[in-house]
């Protein structure tokens, strides 16, 4: 039997053969891991150098626990840790961003960077680091989402304005050459749509933001109560009332009226009952952006919306020519702005992307057989 096994003894795999020589596809992967680590650390401290407060502590935070995890990959290495290699082309993304561009775009990518880590499958990696990468991608969510509420009403107004614009003129555009107009026409109409649609998307939206801020500003509670307490009935009065009606429990709210009324200490200011509208240090409706922004946001980026499908007109060209080149440059554009979202909703910027792209030529095709139908009942 020893006789037998003794040859089984020496068949063992190449890759631990030797625990102190890795194999030459464990060190390729170590060195990719090590330059990815290195770059994405960059990365977060770069974006830390445009931040102050918590925003900078915690982006430097990351970047040190990248640090750990490079400090691993150095480890495993050893003496083949060699010249520093290249970093994935999506880091190397992530960091002319991070130096060159704002932060959203960035966090966005990081996030879903963190949560495509290979840490989890690979046995190489401690389960700690596998932990950090999940928990660094709530981290970066987090973040990103501060940055995603900074600009979300003007980024919503300017996003839905240039698709807007896109769809809607390259489908006017299009139903209109399919009846068989002149192009002449058709260019005129382009331009009546452009002029229509970014005055409507302007007041459109301004009055839409403008109505949700007074709605949020009406909601907020004045300090009327303070002014009033020391006038009130002590044994009837509807402070109570106030207070119940705003959420608070019976308890909180007989305490808060005991403050009110003298009977407890209270540490309240009386003189912000005179001045209810004092500015708030914060906008607490940021997320919902300012009427004039996003009116103008609206206005302008449905008109460079808009003049993308004309410009083959406005050049010159005519009938099925200037049609295809409008459609070529519509997708282009619609592709571009649906990456975008995509990079700011942190899902995937192609696959929205060819969402957009087939939205948007979807109706101006119907658009365009509409048309047909048209110029051939009239003709």
């Amino acid at each position: 039997m020893s006789q037998h096994a003794q040859p089984e003894s020496h068949a063992t795999p190449p890759e631990s053969a030797d625990p102190a020589q890795p194999s030459p596809s464990n060190i390729k992967r170590w060195r990719q891991y090590l330059a990815d680590e290195r770059a994405e650390a960059a990365v977060y401290r770069d974006l830390a150098q445009n931040r102050e407060g918590e925003e900078r502590a915690i982006l430097l935070a990351l970047a040190e626990a990248e640090g750990r995890h490079e400090a691993h990959w150095l480890a495993l290495l050893g003496d083949q840790a060699g010249k520093p290699k290249r970093a994935s082309a999506r880091s190397r993304f992530l960091g002319f961003l991070a130096r060159h561009f704002g932060s959203v775009f960035v966090l966005a990518l990081a996030q879903r960077a963190e949560g495509r880590s290979p840490y989890a499958k690979d046995p190489n990696a401690t389960a700690a680091m596998a932990a950090d990468e999940q928990i660094h991608e709530e981290v970066v969510r987090g973040l990103a989402t501060r940055g995603r509420n900074r600009l979300a009403g003007t980024f919503r107004a300017a996003v839905f304005g240039a698709n807007d614009g896109l769809v809607s003129n390259l489908s006017l555009v299009m139903g209109m050459a399919a009846s068989g107009v002149a192009s002449s026409v058709v260019l005129l109409s382009g331009i009546a749509g452009l002029l229509a649609g970014a005055m409507s998307m302007g007041a459109g939206e301004f009055i839409s933001v403008r109505s949700q801020r007074e709605l949020l500003a009406a909601t907020r509670p004045t300090q009327v109560t303070l002014a009033a307490a020391p006038q009130l009935d002590l044994e009837h009065n509807e402070l109570l009332l106030v207070y119940l009606a705003r959420g608070m429990s019976r308890e909180a709210a007989e305490h808060r009226v005991a403050e009110r009324m003298g009977l407890l200490p209270c540490d309240c200011d009386p003189s912000l009952s005179l001045q209810p509208d004092l500015p708030e240090e914060e906008d607490q409706h940021e997320a919902v952006g300012t009427a004039w922004g996003a009116a103008l946001s609206s206005f302008c980026f449905f008109a460079s919306g808009a003049i993308v499908p004309i410009l083959p007109f406005l050049f010159g060209l005519t009938g099925v020519a200037a049609l295809v080149v409008a459609g070529a440059l519509v997708g282009i554009a619609l592709l571009a702005t649906g990456a975008a979202v995509g990079l700011l909703s942190g899902t995937s910027p192609l696959t929205r992307g060819l969402r957009q792209l087939a939205i948007g030529l979807g109706a101006a095709a119907i658009t365009y057989l509409l048309g047909l139908l048209f110029g051939t009942a009239v003709g």
